[in-house]
C-alpha cells in the first residue's frame, strides 16, 4: 500500500496551458508545482510528519531561482527541432533538472553550513529551528543536518521520477537518461574536489580551481543541460551540434562559476540572498583566491597568508576582500569571464541550429555571466 501511495500517484506533470515559445520558465514551474502537489499528497497519506517534510522540499524548489538549467536544456532542444515542435512532451524532463539542482543546493548548504539561500533560511537551519521549537530530544543542529540530507535525497529521487514521466520514445528517453547520469556523476565528482580544496588549499592552483569549476558547476549548469536538450530531440541531434554545444557549454559554464566566485566575495546579500564573503569564511580555494595569491606582491601575499585558512569574522572577510581586489585578481577574473563568453558565442556561429536558438543562447551567455546574484 505504501509503495502504491509513493509511486502510483496520478500524473499531472504538464501545466494546463500550452507552452508559449518564450515562456519555458513559467511552463517548467507549472510542471514542478503539479508534480510536487501529487507527491506531497502521497506522503501526507502515510504520516502527517512526512507531509511537512515534503513541503519543506517543495518550498525550496518553488522559492524562486533563475531556472537556468531547464532553460539551457530547452534551447538545446529547440536548436535541434526548430520552432514548430510542441514542447509539452519534454517539460517533465526539463523540470527534472530543477529538482536535481535543488538536491545539489541542499547538500551544498549542509557542507558549507550556509545560513541562507535565496534570502531564506537554508533547509538544515529550518529543520533545526523546528526541532528546537518543538522541544524534541537531541541536538537541533544534528537533526537539521540529517533532515536536510534526506530532503536532498528525496529531491534526487523525485528528479528521476519526473524524468521518467516524460512521454517520449523509449530510445530518446534512454539517450537523455545517459546524459543525465553523466551530469550527476560529474557534479558529485566536482563537489568532492571542492570539499577537498577546502581541506588542503596548499595543494591547489588556478588550474585546479578551474577544473573544479568545470566539473562542479559548468557541467551541470550549461554543458550537460544543452546536451540533455539535444538528446531529447532524438534523431534530430547531430555531431556538429553536439560539438558546438560542448564548446559553448564549457566556456559559458566556467564563466558562470567565475561570476559566482566574485559574487561570493563582493555580492550584495540583499540581492544574492546569501551573506557576502561566504567563500572567504570557508577558506574555499576559488579561482579568484588562487589568482590573488599568484598576482600578489610579497606584502599582499603575507596579508593573505595571515588568515591561515577560513576568515573568522566580518572584519577579516572585509580585509581579505580588499587585499584580493588590490592584487588585480578581480579585474583578471572579469577578463576571464569576457573571454569565455566570447569563446562560447563564437562556438555557435556556424552550428547547425535554428537561428532563434542561437540568439537565445547568445543572450543567455551574457545574462548568466553578468548578473548581480
Amino acid at each position: 500500500m505504501a509503495h502504491d501511495i509513493l509511486t502510483g500517484l496520478p500524473r499531472r506533470t504538464a501545466p494546463h496551458q500550452a507552452v508559449r515559445r518564450h515562456d519555458v520558465i513559467g511552463a517548467v514551474e507549472g510542471t514542478l508545482a503539479d508534480f510536487l502537489a501529487g507527491r506531497i499528497a502521497g506522503l501526507d497519506g502515510l504520516d502527517p510528519a512526512l507531509g511537512g517534510f515534503a513541503r519543506t522540499a517543495r518550498d525550496l524548489v518553488l522559492a524562486g531561482g533563475k531556472r537556468l538549467r531547464p532553460t539551457f536544456a530547452y534551447w538545446g532542444w529547440r536548436g535541434a527541432v526548430g520552432p514548430a515542435e510542441p514542447a509539452e512532451a519534454v517539460l517533465p524532463a526539463l523540470a527534472a533538472l530543477e529538482l536535481m539542482h535543488a538536491f545539489a543546493l541542499v547538500h551544498d548548504d549542509v557542507m558549507d553550513d550556509s545560513a541562507t539561500r535565496r534570502g531564506h533560511p537554508t533547509v538544515h537551519r529550518v529543520f533545526a529551528v523546528q526541532h528546537e521549537r518543538a522541544g524534541r530530544r537531541g541536538d537541533p543542529v544534528h537533526f537539521g543536518r540529517s533532515s536536510a540530507v534526506l530532503v536532498g535525497d528525496l529531491l534526487l529521487i523525485w528528479a528521476d521520477q519526473l524524468l521518467a514521466d516524460a512521454p517520449l520514445a523509449p530510445a530518446t528517453l534512454l539517450a537523455a537518461r545517459a546524459c543525465y547520469d553523466r551530469m550527476r556523476a560529474e557534479a558529485v565528482a566536482g563537489q568532492y574536489l571542492d570539499v577537498l580544496g577546502e581541506a588542503e588549499p596548499q595543494n591547489w592552483s588556478v588550474e585546479r580551481a578551474l577544473r573544479v569549476a568545470r566539473h562542479k558547476t559548468a557541467g551541470y549548469t550549461v554543458r550537460h543541460p544543452l546536451q540533455f536538450g539535444l538528446a531529447l530531440a532524438g534523431p534530430a541531434g547531430a555531431d556538429a551540434t553536439s560539438e558546438a554545444y560542448h564548446r559553448f557549454g564549457v566556456a559559458v559554464g566556467e564563466a558562470f562559476q567565475l561570476r559566482d566566485d566574485l559574487l561570493g566575495v563582493y555580492g550584495d546579500p540583499a540581492v544574492t540572498g546569501k551573506p557576502a564573503g561566504d567563500d572567504l569564511r570557508t577558506g574555499k580555494p576559488t579561482v579568484l583566491l588562487m589568482l590573488a595569491r599568484q598576482l600578489a606582491s610579497p606584502a599582499q601575499r603575507a596579508a593573505l597568508d595571515r588568515s591561515h585558512g577560513p576568515a573568522r569574522d566580518a572584519a577579516e572577510v572585509d580585509r581579505l576582500a580588499r587585499v584580493i581586489a588590490a592584487t588585480g585578481a578581480v579585474a583578471r577574473v572579469e577578463g576571464l569571464i569576457r573571454h569565455r563568453v566570447a569563446e562560447g558565442v563564437a562556438a555557435l556561429a556556424d552550428a547547425p541550429i535554428h537561428p532563434d536558438a542561437r540568439a537565445a543562447l547568445t543572450g543567455l551567455a551574457v545574462t548568466a555571466t553578468d548578473r548581480p546574484s
